[in-house]
């Protein structure tokens, strides 16, 4: 089977070059195999360390990316692959030796498959990278996002780094070029939507150094919640039940604060309802590292995930539903 990796990229130059050498150090056939690096015009050394891969290893390829987003690098990386699955990349992830032919080995295996997709090991250079790390590897931190969370192979909803075959991009068409995030589980609902399934197993695995950055984080997780109320709208259905959850978490801290001066008993409802969930976030903060310090910092860390998620969710709430506001393109790589 022939493998076409698309990896977008901006401004890369720490991790770019780990990544395309753990390709190179791959056990995959490289004859069967074609890698395509999408640049959103970087501004650093991304490219010099790029195009010493594809000066040296004719199955790699530099591509510039001059709208920059990360939905157009992949389609501009799949429209130019012709291998038989496509398999998407982070520049901030680095792949095991057997991490190609796993995949080749699953779609083979469950023919009924449009994905296949595998777990994310979290490398991690800083303490703040770790608490991160820490926090969205847990259940409470983000729910049953299975890629995330090392347990068992089975069917899912959604994979990271997925590798689609190329009938399903031929039955469905490429990634949502107005999605500024989610372009990932707007693709994986229209896969499975198409009667595909998507199979994640722990056998194929990926590396990725985590972004040791509380105000990016926030950020990040602002735009999911955010572009989830898009994707609601576009698709006219919930694509995951635990999207809601963080919005109703937002909408219990700022509800409850003003229902709680009208009555001594809603306020003490809202001081159960804050210490059942602070609570619970130290008990599994806890089961991620005794340290107290860690144990708080995991803890508060959970604490950013869902108000920021719930804040973008209220924000798309009112753009997409309320004011009928269509989508503005953002400049800038966001994988």
């Amino acid at each position: 089977m022939k493998l076409s990796l698309v990896i977008p990229c901006r401004n890369e130059e720490q991790y770019i070059g780990k990544c395309l050498q753990s390709v190179v150090d791959a056990d995959y056939d490289k004859a069967m195999l074609e890698v395509f690096v999408c640049d959103g015009l970087s501004t650093d050394n991304s490219k010099v360390v790029i195009q010493g891969f594809t000066a040296k290893y004719n199955w790699i390829h530099f591509e510039e990316n001059s709208h920059q987003t990360t939905p157009y690098a992949l389609n501009l990386g799949i429209r130019k692959s012709n291998g038989d699955a496509v398999i998407i990349l982070g520049a901030h992830a680095e792949v095991l030796p057997d991490f190609f032919t796993k995949n080749a080995f699953y779609l083979n295996k469950f023919s009924e498959c449009g994905c296949v997709g595998g777990y994310i090991e979290n490398i991690y250079e800083s303490e703040t990278a770790e608490i991160i790390g820490a926090a969205m590897s847990s259940v409470f931190g983000v729910g049953n996002a299975n890629f995330r969370i090392p347990d068992k192979s089975g069917f899912v909803d959604t994979v990271a780094f997925g590798a689609y075959r190329r009938e399903v991009f031929e039955k469905i068409g490429l990634f949502d070029e107005v999605l500024t995030r989610n372009q990932d589980d707007d693709f994986n609902f229209r896969v499975t939507k198409a009667g595909y399934k998507i199979y994640l197993t722990p056998e194929i695995k990926t590396k990725y150094y985590v972004r040791s950055s509380f105000q990016k984080l926030y950020k990040q997780y602002q735009q999911y919640g955010y572009w989830k109320v898009y994707l609601n709208k576009k698709h006219k259905a919930f694509l995951s039940i635990r999207q809601l959850i963080p919005f109703l978490f937002v909408s219990f801290i700022t509800l409850g604060l003003g229902l709680s001066f009208i009555s001594p008993c809603l306020a003490s409802l809202y001081i159960l309802g804050l210490l059942a969930y602070f609570g619970l976030a130290i008990l599994f903060a806890f089961q991620k590292s005794a340290h107290l310090n860690k144990t708080i910092k995991i803890a508060a860390t959970f604490f950013i995930l869902h108000w920021a998620y719930g804040l973008g969710y209220a924000k798309g709430l009112l753009d997409f539903m309320l004011r009928g506001k269509l989508p503005e393109k953002e400049v800038g790589l966001t994988r």
